[in-house]
């Protein structure tokens, strides 16, 4: 096999504190292989729009400490369809791009898959703030949200504390309630409501009153933005009104939002980008593609972006007729076994909520 002469590189979907370190890591790595690599500017939607630059390595030089991407992001609903996929693969031919390093979350990768179907071999970076990418233990951007999360839940129990209020609290994570969980923990919240998880309205807020009787001040409710009423209302909005009506409780609603996307990546998120990022070139260099790059168990490994689709769409119960026997029966025995073991980690953080919050 020729050996590879140049690659792209592109963010999609949300950004996440870290892109830019694996972009960086990407770049160097390629580089000091020569290889010729390129950045491609907004995603897939740059890919149609040939939206191409140079890099040399002053080109990603001081982005590590960057939030954001530099490549921007983009949400492209050409490239699902074949005419804008048939336009991307003619930018890649007109360039010359042999391989690309897709860094984002599941659509981004089954962007790559569809690459790949192709010709043009691709390798998946999973770069998302709610760490939902089921197959691997990591993605790029979780730390520094989780940090961002926690400080903003400091500064509301500083004027909790000092007014006795009850704060409720809707931090990021779509269907995914991590960033909630590890940020109750850390912020001695009274209670972490999640979509994956049963919840006791009654009991939360009968404990709030009881507690508030024997004297405690503050209060932190973080519920993950993933979670409503029966009806379709946001959870933390209609929970707010109840907990004061029933408790006696001044109590405030807040929601973080886009806030904790942004700002420098944790040293946790660009050592791992560092890491995953050349991992993902040299699978490349390999002749491997329409693979992930993951964390498990502290090693860097590569899986199968089939099977990483699938153990998502098994535990987040959105599998499609097919997506099962689409993998080997010791894949699937694996895929109930991951989910197993993800649904197992989260009752034992909601555990330790529960028990920290007297």
């Amino acid at each position: 096999m020729a050996k590879l002469q140049k690659i792209g590189i592109l963010t999609s979907g949300g950004d996440a504190p870290g892109m830019n370190a694996a972009v960086r890591a990407v770049a160097r790595k390629a580089l000091d292989e020569g290889i010729e690599v390129v950045g491609i500017v907004g995603g897939y939607a740059g890919l149609i729009q040939d939206e191409i630059i140079d890099f040399t390595p002053r080109s990603v030089s001081n982005i590590i400490a960057r939030g954001g991407t530099m490549l921007y992001s983009n949400r492209c609903l050409e490239f699902k369809t074949e005419e804008g996929m048939q336009t991307a693969i003619a930018t890649c031919k007109k360039h010359g791009i042999e391989a690309i390093v897709a860094c984002g979350g599941d659509g981004t990768f089954r962007g790559a898959t569809d690459l790949t179907n192709r010709g043009i071999p691709t390798v998946g970076i999973p770069c998302t703030i709610d760490n939902d990418i089921t197959a691997t233990d990591y993605t790029i951007g979780f730390d520094s949200a989780m940090n961002t999360t926690l400080g903003m839940l400091d500064c509301l129990r500083d004027t909790c504390e000092s007014h006795a209020r009850c704060n409720v609290v809707e931090v990021m994570g779509r269907d995914c309630g991590q960033i909630a969980l590890y940020t109750a923990i850390a912020a001695g919240a009274v209670a972490a409501i999640v979509p994956e998880l049963p919840f006791d309205e009654k009991e939360l807020i009968e404990r709030i009153g009881k507690l508030s009787k024997e004297g405690k001040r503050s209060f932190l409710v973080v519920i993950s933005e993933g979670v409503f009423t029966p009806d379709g209302k946001k959870y933390g909005e209609v929970l707010t009104p109840k907990i004061e009506k029933e408790t006696g409780v001044e109590t405030r609603f807040a929601r973080f939002a886009h806030i904790v996307r942004g700002g420098a990546p944790s040293l946790r998120d660009r050592y791992t980008a560092t890491r995953m990022g050349i991992k993902a070139v040299e699978l490349l260099l390999e002749g491997k593609s329409n693979l992930v790059v993951c964390e498990i168990d502290g090693k860097i490994e590569a899986l199968d972006i089939n099977y990483s689709q699938v153990a998502d769409r098994y535990f987040k119960k959105t599998l499609k007729p097919g997506n099962m026997e689409s993998l080997t029966p010791a894949q699937q025995q694996a895929v109930k076994d991951l989910a197993d073991k993800r649904y197992a980690e989260l009752c034992e953080m909601y555990e330790m909520v529960k028990v920290t919050s007297k």
